[in-house]
């Protein structure tokens, strides 16, 4: 089978099984809807009662958008970290920049700062803050001279994140006041998804997905040496800052909304690898459509295990991830860059 061929139908397949698990999530919910009604509100051929209009346009449709957005933007974060720092055990979670984005949003609203201008929520702004001085402090707490090392990265995250999450749950304290809602934003929830969540992250999203596009051709120059990748024209060091800045601002927008939902970053991109290749101008496009549907999935699971009752989908990835991350520990295969 020709190679262009195959990513084509690969994508094609990947888009398919999204749209399908759109459509059964519209179906799930503590109400229960007809299928038919379901599949007439889609199409617009006849009208269905104003309650399930409501239900499917205001509360299922936007957590479905909603969910999408958010399992994209973890699995693109998550490529550019292992990307730029070059190993698949990189997560925005483990490093913690989620954290880091938790309390920066966790700050402007107990500090009650929300502004809006030209469509631009300041909440999102003080989430990418708070994961950019993350990102920036981790780096600096791992590198030694002029490397990098993996191990030494990934403990300091690990620090930080403790210590972050430790600075949230005071935070939590001293805010009192719909203390159930945050506890289970912390713990990674959709509920009370709407359009007004999906308006405000949709401009950093977009700013952020831009960047990583523009850049990953040079991305994939700098994986086949960082010296090679000089002697080419790419200014490497530049283009880690710019992309780890990005992928900051998508996690940060991501977490506003969402709260902590771990190991979409890290399980997404290896299995998007393990298909279709390292080149991520191809990776990165099925990377974001497969974190997509893995939200879609699970976030499924958390409305309908335990209804009429709802879970943190965040408990449901991290059963999920968290396995999966021992998995790679222990691998004693050959590198997969």
């Amino acid at each position: 089978m020709d190679k262009k061929y195959k990513i084509s139908l690969i994508y094609i397949v990947t888009i398919l099984i999204v749209l399908a698990l759109g459509i059964i999530s519209l179906l799930l919910g503590s109400s229960y809807i007809p299928p038919a009604d379901v599949f007439a509100f889609l199409s617009g051929t006849q009208e269905i009662s104003r309650t399930s209009t409501i239900i499917l346009s205001e509360i299922r449709l936007p957590r479905i958008i909603l969910s999408f957005i958010v399992g994209a933007g973890l699995a693109a974060a998550g490529t550019v970290f292992q990307g730029v720092i070059r190993n698949p055990m990189v997560d925005p979670y483990i490093i913690g920049i989620s954290a880091g984005a938790g309390t920066g949003v966790m700050l402007a609203l107990l500090l009650g700062i929300e502004i809006v201008f030209w469509n631009f929520s300041s909440i999102p702004a003080f989430a990418f803050l708070g994961a950019l001085l993350t990102v920036i402090l981790v780096y600096n707490l791992a590198k030694v001279g002029n490397k990098l090392p993996v191990l030494t990265f990934l403990l300091a995250g690990v620090a930080v994140s403790f210590i972050l999450n430790s600075v949230m749950s005071f935070l939590m304290v001293i805010r009192t006041e719909n203390l159930q809602q945050i506890v289970y934003w912390l713990m990674g929830s959709l509920a009370g998804s709407d359009w007004a969540a999906i308006k405000m992250i949709l401009p950093y999203f977009i700013i952020g997905m831009i960047i990583i596009i523009y850049y990953l051709k040079d991305l994939n120059i700098i994986l086949l040496g960082e010296e090679s990748a000089g002697h080419l024209g790419v200014n490497v060091e530049k283009v880690k800052i710019i992309l780890l800045g990005a992928a900051s601002l998508i996690t940060a927008s991501v977490v506003s909304v969402s709260g902590s939902i771990g190991f979409i970053g890290l399980v997404v991109p290896h299995i998007a690898r393990m298909i279709i290749g390292p080149d991520h101008r191809k990776l990165m496009p099925l990377a974001i459509l497969l974190g997509g549907a893995f939200l879609l999935i699970t976030d499924s699971l958390a409305r309908t295990i335990m209804a009429p009752l709802e879970l943190p989908v965040g408990i449901i990835t991290a059963l999920v991830g968290g396995p999966y991350f021992i998995y790679l520990l222990r691998r004693k295969t050959k590198d997969i860059w």
